[in-house]
């Protein structure tokens, strides 16, 4: 297959007239149309706006889905503890199933092909049948929580961390590597000592497994986990195990000259949740400080009830606006730089080689974007107009390792009933409701 239009292939390459060859899941030729053309006179071609590769959620909370909404302005532990996991904790394996798919398809829709997840404690498995089925890249975590979860969540810790081991094996590279597992700890604060280093170990005796989990958040949480354990939270983490180029820590909003020193040496990568960030109060991430210090970042979402969209683009444009306004430069994060965090600093973060960008040889994670619309008139620069203009409801087009799983012109998701999905998460709505 022959796609082409407007093609930006990465953060630095863009081809005005471009076209991209996509063969057995994986991008055989991208570059000037004509030149393309010239190379493969044979390839049906399939005519778009503007291209570009799909982006990467660097942590995304797919089972949260249907409690969007639910907790509204309200601070962190209060939104977790009285909102947030009181309902994961309610939902059957049917209704967590339906939950991720529901997570899935909004992150197909509007443009996300890759996303690190975390899941919840129970039902882990519903969640990787869904994203095996609906055909999304992902690197996918049971929860582990064995102190200060509520009833249903709390696990005892040698069953945590062994239910765990029974997930790994049984989805650990599943649909040919596009499914893989990340070792899943909720937090500091909900985790013993002996289930952190119990993740470290796990993730240890695997190839290819990462460990996925929140820090430093939120200046309550900070202060819980140092009256738990003397030490601030990445500094805790670091003491137990948990950094290296194989973690991925969602937010470090708070950190220290000491914990900042920490992950840079250590090559752990951090994902930026600007809009969860903002509308949880918990603050500004120092992002613009994690890069000049070459720190890895990627982009995330975080979780519905507390953002309140999957949507990539908005990600994108809060992004870039908080660094500015934080470091009261105009020249701070600019558009590639974002792109970068979104596409191939997700990519990195989730232990995916050959993921982020439009180049020969890698996957053929792909795009398309309609540009047929006021806000997107003029088109002076395609980059920009993905960072600050563009909606995940321009998305027209969605393609996972060469396979076509979103596409507009053919009734939307190809790979599953997306009005069957939402009749279900609103049934599944009504009952947290009630």
């Amino acid at each position: 297959m022959l796609l082409a239009g407007t093609v930006v292939a990465d953060p630095e390459t863009v081809y005005e007239e471009g076209a991209v060859v996509v063969e057995e899941g994986t991008i055989e030729a991208v570059g000037p149309r004509a030149d393309v053309e010239d190379a493969y006179p044979d390839r049906p071609v399939r005519e778009f706006d503007l291209l570009s590769p799909g982006l990467v959620g660097g942590h995304v909370h797919s089972v949260q889905s249907v409690g969007r909404g639910i907790a509204d302005d309200t601070a962190l532990l209060e939104w977790l503890f009285e909102h947030v996991l009181p309902m994961e904790a309610s939902l059957d394996r049917e209704e967590m199933r339906t939950a991720a798919e529901l997570g899935y398809l909004e992150l197909l829709e509007s443009g996300t092909t890759t996303a690190i997840d975390h899941l919840s404690v129970r039902h882990a498995e519903a969640a990787f049948e869904a994203a095996i089925d609906l055909g999304i890249r992902g690197r996918l975590g049971k929860v582990l929580m064995d102190k200060r979860a509520p009833e249903g969540l709390k696990e005892d810790t040698d069953e945590a961390l062994a239910s765990t081991e029974r997930l790994l094996e049984a989805y650990h590279g599943a649909a040919d590597g596009r499914i893989r597992y990340a070792v899943t700890p909720r937090f500091a604060v909900s985790c013993t000592e002996a289930c952190l280093r119990g993740a470290r170990e796990i993730a240890d005796r695997y190839d290819g497994v990462r460990i996925h989990t929140h820090a430093s958040e939120n200046r309550e949480e900070i202060e819980t986990v140092e009256s738990d354990t003397g030490m601030r939270n990445i500094a805790w983490l670091d003491e137990v195990g948990l950094t290296g180029e194989d973690v991925v820590l969602a937010h470090c909003v708070h950190t220290t000259e000491r914990e900042r020193d920490i992950l840079e040496r250590t090559g752990t990568h951090v994902t930026y949740c600007p809009s969860s960030n903002m509308k949880l109060a918990s603050g500004i991430a120092p992002v613009a400080d994690y890069l000049d210090r070459g720190i890895s970042v990627a982009l995330g979402n975080d979780g519905p009830p507390c953002n309140n969209t999957l949507d990539p683009f908005t990600e994108m444009r809060q992004a870039s606006l908080l660094q500015k306004v934080d470091r009261l430069d105009p020249r701070a994060t600019p558009a590639q730089v974002v792109f970068e965090m979104a596409t191939l600093g997700g990519a990195r973060a989730a232990g995916f080689e050959r993921v982020g960008a439009l180049r020969e040889g890698w996957q053929a994670d792909v795009i398309a974007l309609d540009t047929d619309l006021t806000r997107a008139t003029p088109l002076f620069d395609p980059l920009s107009h993905l960072v600050f203009s563009a909606h995940g409801d321009d998305v027209t087009f969605t393609m996972v390792d060469g396979d076509v799983v979103y596409d507009e012109a053919f009734g939307g998701l190809q790979t599953g009933d997306a009005d069957d999905v939402r009749g279900r998460a609103r049934r599944v709505a009504d009952g947290l409701r009630d």
